[in-house]
């Protein structure tokens, strides 16, 4: 009897420190939720247009990646080449992933921005944008650019310029149209994680991207804007 006794007792012990540790991750989880998404908001207030002729003109818009032909990449192309049409800014530097030889994000902007009417010559490709922090680190250390216009969703700006921010680029942001909650919750979700993340690399790290390479100057050789892809 005695040695069930002790079984027993050493099994809602432990019971007890595994709830315990289980509700002290989650409410670690949840402070890191609220900090990181309440930093990065509250960062990014007043610095995101929606109105295209409201946004001040700078030089050069980044525009960041997406999957080829998805909604949020259509968007982005939209409102990238209504920005340059709309002379709010003289360059594209497109940014994305090109990880593998059948998937290249930049190309792929770099047609469909040609298809609405911006000239080749106006747009530079960043091969080495994997993420949001690449984009926008790279922009000022690989292009030379601390002073630029984000396209993206409105989400996925305020996230780019906190980092922006903490890589001592000024930036601002136009928000690209969002899709309905019903299409989108999936890439909410995972939104609230990446803001998590965002602020652990710029934060904790100092995370730096994952290549950077020689430098390039945007508008000074146009031929130079987007290499062909062997």
């Amino acid at each position: 009897m005695l040695p069930q006794c002790a079984r027993f007792i050493r099994r809602l012990c432990f019971t007890r420190r595994a709830l315990t540790v289980a509700c002290f991750l989650l409410v670690a989880a949840g402070v890191a939720l609220f900090y990181s998404n309440w930093l990065i908001v509250n960062a990014s207030q007043h610095l995101t247009w929606n109105d295209i002729q409201t946004v001040p003109a700078r030089n050069v818009g980044l525009v960041l990646g997406a999957k080829p032909g998805n909604r949020y990449f259509t968007r982005r192309i939209n409102t990238a080449a209504a920005l340059y049409h709309a002379g709010k800014v003289k360059w594209l530097l497109v940014s994305g992933d090109n990880g593998k030889k059948e998937y290249d994000e930049p190309s792929a902007m770099q047609q469909a921005l040609i298809a609405k009417g911006v000239p080749e010559a106006a747009i530079f490709c960043d091969y080495a944008g994997f993420s949001t922090l690449d984009s926008v680190v790279r922009a000022r250390k690989v292009f030379g650019e601390s002073r630029i216009t984000i396209i993206s969703q409105a989400f996925h700006n305020q996230r780019a310029i906190w980092l922006a921010q903490q890589y001592g680029i000024d930036a601002i942001g136009v928000n690209a149209p969002d899709l309905n909650k019903r299409h989108g919750t999936y890439t909410r979700l995972r939104e609230k994680l990446a803001r998590v993340s965002a602020v652990l690399d710029a934060k904790i790290l100092h995370r730096q991207p994952k290549y950077l390479g020689a430098g390039v100057t945007i508008g000074a050789d146009s031929a130079h804007g987007c290499p062909s892809r062997q």
